[in-house]
C-alpha cells in the first residue's frame, strides 16, 4: 500500500484540526447565546407565516463568524510559529489579499446581521450593505473572471466579471435568508455545498479555501444540532437568524466564485462553473421561483409569503424532518448530476436541465397539493 505523499497528510492534519477547533468554539458559544437570550427575551417572533411555536432565539448565527475565524486564524497561526513542523504552503499574495478584504465584507453583513437581529434594519439598507461587502469582494480580486463555456463565454471583459460578482454575491446571500424557513434547512443545503467546495479545494491544493470551507461547514454542523435536536422545553433550540444567513451567504459567495477562477482542476474533469454553482441551485432556483410567482400575481417579490419549497412539502402533509430530508437529497442529486455530466453537456443546456427539472418537481408538488386538498373536503 502506498503512503500518502507529506502535501496530502499535512492538508488533511489542517483542514481536520481547523474543523475541530471551529466545532469546539461554537461549542462553546452556543449555550451562551442562549443563556443570553432567555434572560433577555430575545426570541423570534410568532405570527402566521412561521412554523415554530413557542419562544426559540434567533440568534444562533452570532456564534458562526467568532468561530470560523478563530479557527482558521488559530491553524495559521500554529503553522507560522518558529521551530513549528510547517503543515501549510506559503500564502501566495492573491490569497492575503482575497481573504483580507473578504474578511472585511465579512464583518460588515456580522454586524448588520446582528443589529436586524436585534432591533431590526430596513431591507433596503441590507440591500446596499450587501453590496458594498460585494464590492469588497470584487477588490479583493475575488470575480468571475472565466465562463469556461457558458453560452459560448470564456475569458470576458473586468467590469463584465465585477458587475456578475456583485449580481451573485447579493443573490447568493438573500437565497440562503429567505431558504431558511424550517428547522436544519439552510444550514443543511449550506453543509452540502460547504462539503463539496471543502473536498473540491482539498484534492486541488489549495489548503487556504479548504480551511475555510471546513471551518464554516464545523459550525454550521454544531448550529445543526442546537437548532434540530434542540429541546425547546429545555431551553437548548435556537435559530440562525439573519446574522448566520448572510454571513453564510457571504462566504460560499467567495468560496463559489473562487472555484469558478480556477482553470483545470487536477483531480476530475468537471466545468469549474458548474461545480461553483451546482451546489446553490436549490436555494436559487426556489428563490426565482418564488419571485416570479409573486411578480407575476402583482405582488412585491420582497411581500412575505409561504410559497417557499419547505412550505409547500408541508402542505403536502411531510413533517418538518422530512421535508428538512428531502430538500437536502434534492440539492445532492443536483451537485451529483451536474459535475457528472459538465465535461459532456454544455454548461448553458445544463441550466437549462436544472430549471425544467426543477419546474417538474414543482408541478408534481402543486398536483399533489390539489389532490390532498380535494381528499381533505
Amino acid at each position: 500500500m502506498h503512503s500518502l505523499p507529506i502535501t496530502h497528510i499535512s492538508m488533511i492534519f489542517a483542514n481536520v484540526m481547523v474543523f475541530l477547533v471551529s466545532l469546539f468554539i461554537t461549542g462553546l458559544i452556543i449555550p451562551k447565546i442562549l443563556l443570553i437570550a432567555f434572560r433577555k427575551n430575545l426570541f423570534d417572533e410568532v405570527n402566521e407565516r412561521k412554523i415554530h411555536k413557542g419562544l426559540v432565539p434567533r440568534l444562533g448565527g452570532i456564534a458562526f463568524v467568532p468561530a470560523i475565524i478563530f479557527a482558521f486564524a488559530f491553524v495559521v497561526g500554529i503553522a507560522l510559529l518558529p521551530q513549528t513542523i510547517n503543515f501549510m504552503p506559503y500564502m501566495m499574495p492573491s490569497q492575503e489579499r482575497a481573504l483580507s478584504f473578504g474578511l472585511c465584507g465579512l464583518m460588515i453583513l456580522y454586524l448588520v446581521g446582528v443589529a436586524d437581529d436585534l432591533i431590526g434594519v430596513m431591507y433596503r439598507a441590507k440591500f446596499v450593505v450587501q453590496i458594498i461587502a460585494a464590492c469588497l469582494l470584487v477588490v479583493g480580486g475575488v470575480w468571475i473572471s472565466n465562463l469556461h463555456g457558458f453560452c459560448g463565454i470564456m475569458d470576458w471583459p473586468v467590469i463584465c466579471g465585477c458587475m456578475l460578482t456583485i449580481l451573485v454575491c447579493v443573490f447568493f446571500v438573500n437565497a440562503i435568508n429567505l431558504i431558511d424557513g424550517i428547522d436544519g434547512l439552510a444550514s443543511g443545503l449550506s453543509s452540502v455545498a460547504l462539503i463539496t467546495y471543502g473536498i473540491v479545494f482539498a484534492m486541488n491544493g489549495d489548503v487556504y479555501n479548504a480551511m475555510v470551507s471546513f471551518a464554516t461547514l464545523a459550525a454550521l454542523v454544531q448550529f445543526f444540532y442546537y437548532n434540530v435536536f434542540g429541546n425547546q422545553a429545555k431551553q437548548k433550540k435556537i435559530f440562525m437568524g439573519d446574522t448566520g444567513a448572510l454571513c453564510i451567504g457571504f462566504i460560499l459567495t467567495y468560496l463559489s466564485v473562487t472555484i469558478a477562477r480556477v482553470g483545470n482542476f487536477s483531480f476530475i474533469d468537471a466545468n469549474p462553473i458548474v461545480v461553483a454553482f451546482a451546489p446553490m441551485l436549490v436555494p436559487c432556483l426556489d428563490v426565482l421561483r418564488v419571485f416570479f410567482n409573486r411578480i407575476r400575481k402583482g405582488v412585491s417579490p420582497f411581500l412575505p409569503d409561504r410559497t417557499h419549497i419547505h412550505h409547500r412539502l408541508l402542505s403536502l402533509g411531510m413533517s418538518i424532518p422530512r421535508a428538512m430530508v428531502s430538500i437536502l437529497f434534492i440539492s445532492v442529486l443536483f451537485v451529483v448530476i451536474n459535475v457528472v455530466l459538465s465535461p459532456y453537456v454544455n454548461s448553458a443546456l445544463l441550466i437549462v436541465l436544472d430549471v425544467l427539472m426543477w419546474g417538474g418537481y414543482n408541478w408534481s408538488i402543486t398536483y399533489r397539493i390539489k389532490r390532498h386538498t380535494q381528499q381533505a373536503q
